[in-house]
């Protein structure tokens, strides 16, 4: 059964349509001299990973925000009118699709839904894209304010990474999200206790114009009651009766096994309690079932209070809050943080969860790319991202593998044919890096631009890791 994600399609090609510019701040460059700004335009003489393959040293031709057809860097069938841009000794790559992200969720050390609000969604969007993230699922805990906002921004690339997502979400009487844990003042997230409820709230959230819709199925580590199996299931049956794709989060296997039964189109984190069998491997494979790891999600956990000099590095420093630097410079916190019996329960989640991810890859499952950055202000947009293809290399991919799941097989998993592959026809959504990811995938980290629907919109930024 196909199925759309949502109104995706009109939002990608308002975001194509748009030309208002904004004053985005540090890492925006000045708009009267910004590349890109014209009708088209000819990026020459990078090497340009399309998502798929290397390409080797060529020239995009980019007219109203698409890439018309690439050349050979140089070659004299170049539009002799564009605007040119030489990029000598530089790398491209797809702007990254974050799969599993929030926004207007943090704010310094604090989280909740007092936050979600223009200004700092807003502030957010553009972190993730001056990290080269162009694409920005928000996998629930969204406000009312969400379709507009989401509207303004495909509107105005120069406001931060296009924005999807799935709505508040839906979740369980008393269980996860965790409302007071999440902060969840006014908690907009649907707790439906039956079948009938469950139909009700993606109706509503459908009618709202989600892009998707996110269920919080699991139990918390046993804290909190899990969503009924009778109500996930309805849940799932009515979204696809919406042509809306479904994504679960969940922690165990138990749950994963079922909801791919029960038709579900993305399992939203990975599996962490225990192995994943070839039975589980092969339904999913059968059903087409969608996996986003998620392995930043606990590391993120307890990895800056055991390595306190990534501090020190500024591809770090500036995407954290001077709250949260305080925090982690506090030698306190993190002997409070080491000592703490959660971060060896979340260093043997993340174990697992690589394990898991290693075995889907091997399984020929289709892997999408996610951190649920901005979800709680350790989970750092933009720097997580970068973390997390470094971690699926531990997970047996190379550097290239790594960037296809976080560029092209994102969008396919997403339904987006417009984005993912720099390819004729598709968003000229990229990256301009100064060395080879290829050979490094630390090299990412080292950004001098960020292209988003045919224009610069952000870079550099300032610093990146070296251990």
């Amino acid at each position: 059964m196909f199925r759309r994600f949502g109104p995706l399609a009109a939002l990608a090609a308002i975001g194509l349509t748009a030309c208002g510019g904004s004053d985005i701040g540090a890492a925006t460059p000045d708009p009267a001299g910004t590349p890109g700004t014209g009708d088209l335009v000819v990026v020459d003489n990078a090497r340009v990973f399309d998502g798929e393959r290397d390409l080797g040293t060529v020239a995009l031709v980019i007219r109203d925000g698409r890439i018309e057809r690439i050349e050979a860097a140089g070659s004299e069938s170049l539009p002799a009118d564009a605007e040119r841009i030489d990029y000598s000794g530089r790398h491209i790559i797809p702007g990254l699709v974050n799969a599993h992200a929030h926004v207007g969720n943090t704010e310094g050390t604090e989280h909740g839904d007092r936050f979600y609000t223009r200004d700092i969604l807003v502030r957010d969007l553009r972190q993730f894209q001056a990290y080269g993230v162009t694409t920005v699922v928000a996998l629930g805990l969204n406000g009312a304010a969400f379709p507009q906002i989401r509207a303004e921004v495909a509107a105005d690339p120069a406001l931060g990474a296009q924005l999807f997502g799935a709505g508040a979400g839906v979740g369980t009487p008393g269980g996860a999200p965790p409302a007071a844990n999440m902060g969840l003042e006014q908690d907009p997230v649907a707790r439906p206790g039956d079948a009938d409820a469950a139909r009700a709230a993606v109706r509503a959230q459908a009618g709202a114009g989600v892009d998707l819709i996110k269920l919080w199925v699991d139990d918390l580590g046993g804290k909190a009651p899990a969503m009924l199996p009778e109500v996930y299931r309805a849940a799932i049956e009515e979204a696809h009766r919406h042509d809306l794709l479904v994504a679960a989060h969940i922690h165990d296997l138990a749950p994963a096994t079922d909801l791919v039964a029960s038709g579900v189109d993305i399992i939203a984190h990975g599996v962490r309690d225990q192995p994943i069998d070839a039975a589980l491997a092969a339904a999913m494979r059968e059903a087409g079932t969608g996996y986003i790891a998620t392995l930043q999600i606990d590391e993120a956990n307890y990895i800056y209070a055991e390595h306190p000099g990534w501090l020190d590095t500024p591809f770090l420093r500036n995407a954290l809050p001077a709250a949260v630097v305080r925090q982690w410079s506090d030698a306190g916190w993190r002997a409070r943080t080491l000592a703490d019996p959660a971060t060896q329960r979340a260093r043997d989640a993340v174990a697992m969860n690589l394990r898991n991810l290693a075995t889907l890859r091997e399984a020929g499952i289709a892997v999408g790319f996610g951190t649920d950055a901005g979800a709680l202000p350790h989970r750092v947009a933009g720097f997580a991202e970068h973390r997390e293809l470094e971690l699926m290399l531990q997970a047996g991919y190379t550097p290239q593998q790594a960037l296809t799941v976080a560029t092209r097989d994102s969008a396919r998993l997403l339904q987006l044919d417009d984005r993912g592959l720099l390819q004729p026809g598709r968003r000229a959504d990229f990256v301009v890096l100064s060395a080879d990811p290829l050979v490094d995938i630390r090299n990412t980290r080292r950004i001098e631009a960020v292209w988003q629907a045919g224009r610069q919109v952000a870079g550099p930024v300032s610093g990146y890791a070296v251990d």
